[in-house]
C-alpha cells in the first residue's frame, strides 16, 4: 500500500508544479469528493428508496435541487478556488510541503486529529455567532433555506459565511504547516463528514452510531429543523462544545422523549 501511494505521489510531483497541486489538485479533488458523496443522496430523495431512513418526511422538489447545485458551483469557481490560490502563499511559509519523503501514517494520524480538535472549537464558534440575529439574518439564513437538508447542501452557503467558517477547516493546517498528502487527506474527511451530517438519513451504519461523541445528519438536522434563536447543536464533528456549553439540551430531551 505505502508503495502504491509512493508511486503515485511521485507521477504527481513529477508532472506538476507545487502551485498547480496545492490549487488546482486540491480544487479537483474536493469537486471530485464532494459530488460523488452528495449526489446519490439527491438519487436516493427522488426515487424514495431508503425512504424508512429518512430523518423528515419532507422531500425537496428537483428545482430546489438544481437551484442548491447551480449556486454551489457559481461559488465554488468564483470564491473556493481563488480562495485557494490566494492562500497558497501563506500555506508555504507555514511549512506546506509536496516533496518527498512522505510523512509516516502516525503523523498523519496524529495531525488530522488534532485538526478535528481544533476545527470543532473554532467552528462551534463561529457557527454560534452567526446564529446572532443580524448575522443570521444577513448571512447564515442564506445556508438555512433548506430546512429539510440534503448532502450537498453542507456547503451551500453566503460567500461571507465560506470565508468565515472556512477559517476553522484551514486553521490546523496553516499552524502545522503540514504535507500536502495530509492536508488532501484531511480536506476529503471533513467534506464526507459535512455531507454526511446534511445527508437527511440516519442509517444503521451511519458513524455516530459508533463514534463516541460524533455528531451526523440526525444531530444537525435537529439543528435545521428549528427557528435559529432555539436550534442549540452549533458543532461541527465532535458535539463536545456542544455537551460543555449546553447548547443540545433540547436535541438531547427530544432524543430522550423518543426512546422511552
Amino acid at each position: 500500500m505505502d508503495s502504491l501511494v509512493e508511486s503515485g505521489w511521485k507521477y504527481l510531483v513529477t508532472h506538476f508544479s507545487d502551485f498547480q497541486l496545492a490549487c488546482i489538485g486540491s480544487f479537483i479533488l474536493h469537486e471530485s469528493v464532494f459530488f460523488l458523496s452528495g449526489l446519490p443522496y439527491i438519487f436516493l430523495e427522488r426515487t424514495g428508496l431508503l425512504s424508512s431512513y429518512k430523518i423528515q418526511a419532507k422531500s425537496n422538489t428537483p428545482e430546489a435541487q438544481g437551484k442548491c447545485i447551480a449556486r454551489l458551483l457559481l461559488y465554488h469557481f468564483c470564491v473556493n478556488l481563488p480562495l485557494m490560490m490566494a492562500s497558497y502563499p501563506v500555506f508555504r511559509f507555514m511549512g506546506m510541503q509536496s516533496s518527498f519523503p512522505l510523512p509516516s501514517w502516525k503523523v498523519v494520524s496524529a495531525q488530522i486529529l488534532f485538526y478535528f480538535i481544533i476545527e470543532d472549537f473554532v467552528f462551534y464558534w463561529g457557527h454560534r455567532i452567526l446564529h446572532t440575529k443580524w448575522l443570521y439574518k444577513n448571512v447564515h439564513s442564506v445556508h438555512h433555506e433548506y430546512a429539510t437538508p440534503f448532502g450537498l447542501t453542507s456547503e451551500y452557503a453566503h460567500p461571507a459565511e465560506i470565508l468565515f467558517l472556512g477559517f476553522a477547516t484551514i486553521v490546523g493546517p496553516a499552524l502545522t504547516g503540514p504535507h500536502l498528502i495530509t492536508l488532501w487527506l484531511w480536506m476529503m474527511l471533513r467534506v464526507i463528514e459535512t455531507v454526511e451530517a446534511h445527508c437527511g438519513y440516519h442509517f444503521p451504519w451511519s458513524p455516530s452510531n459508533f463514534l463516541p461523541l460524533y455528531g451526523g445528519a440526525d444531530f444537525h438536522d435537529y439543528h435545521h429543523r428549528l427557528l435559529y434563536t432555539k436550534s442549540g447543536n452549533y458543532s461541527s464533528t465532535f458535539v463536545y462544545m456542544d455537551w460543555i456549553f449546553g447548547t443540545d439540551k433540547g436535541y438531547r430531551k427530544l432524543k430522550a422523549l423518543k426512546e422511552t
